[in-house]
């Protein structure tokens, strides 16, 4: 399948997911994703982009809701649409959301290291964000780049953002990962039959080349060095008096306590 220049490259995988290979990535996506987020709690979660999928479904958050960043697709599905909006320049408050979820939105960004600025803007200390992917490195990737081959997926090689690379912007950025797997370890195969013969290479995959899955997800939480609050330097020293005093007066009274005890001793 070809990415198409006349539509959002966004567009495409959405076109992509209804393949029986898309179905088999979103699949196992929903799966760790549901786990990730079942017990994420807070105000408000937001998932950014691909509104057709519900990967908040598994989340308790009251206020939930999902964007998408073309309108003209957006009006032609029945999907959820809370806002529209691009991931680079979203409209929300600083520190207003405490889950994002961002599926396959770095790779298909121009700007992908803005779009993971503007979640760590948006997100409150201590808010969680989860990203999914697919792995450069992977059998899939590695079909990518021979010549001749058809693209398995619709987001090209050049295009798609490596794990290692990923945390690399995570610490430019103070989120600190906390989970993250890989999977879909299947050969690049466009057919259930196919892919439903190597659904063994799961687990096999897992235990034997478990960085080469043609998908990840990953989970980071937003860091914040804790802050000390100053108050005026007169409050600090009428406490420092007030403190002295109230050491002095408790050291007199040990004197007088221990002179009284001495003078009955004698």
């Amino acid at each position: 399948m070809s990415v198409s220049s006349d539509q959002p490259l966004a567009v495409e995988l959405a076109q992509w997911l209804t393949t029986p290979v898309g179905q088999y990535v979103q699949s196992w996506e929903q799966k760790k994703i549901d786990g990730m987020v079942a017990n994420v709690f807070g105000y408000h979660a937001l998932q950014i982009g691909q509104p057709q999928w519900d990967l908040l479904r598994a989340n308790r958050i009251p206020n939930k809701g999902r964007t998408h960043s073309c309108w003209d697709d957006a009006r032609q599905n029945d999907s959820d649409v809370a806002l529209y909006a691009e991931p680079e320049n979203l409209p929300l408050e600083s520190q207003s959301i405490d889950l994002l979820i961002l599926p396959h939105v770095l790779e298909c960004s121009n700007s992908p290291h803005q779009v993971l600025r503007e979640a760590e803007r948006v997100l409150v200390p201590e808010g969680r964000v989860v990203i999914s992917g697919f792995n450069p490195w992977s059998l899939w990737g590695a079909h990518e780049r021979i010549p001749g081959l058809d693209p398995i997926v619709p987001v090209p090689a050049h295009m798609q953002v490596s794990l290692g690379r990923l945390k690399d912007w995570f610490k430019l950025l103070s989120f600190e990962a906390d989970r993250g797997h890989f999977g879909c370890y299947a050969p690049p195969a466009l057919s259930t039959k196919w892919l439903s013969r190597w659904a063994f290479m799961e687990s096999a995959g897992d235990r034997w080349w478990p960085v080469c899955g043609a998908a990840y997800v990953v989970s980071a939480v937003k860091r914040v060095a804790g802050m000390q609050i100053i108050g005026p330097a007169w409050k600090d020293k009428k406490q420092r008096v007030r403190r002295a005093a109230v050491v002095a007066g408790r050291h007199s009274g040990a004197m007088r306590a221990s002179g009284h005890s001495e003078s009955k001793q004698s």
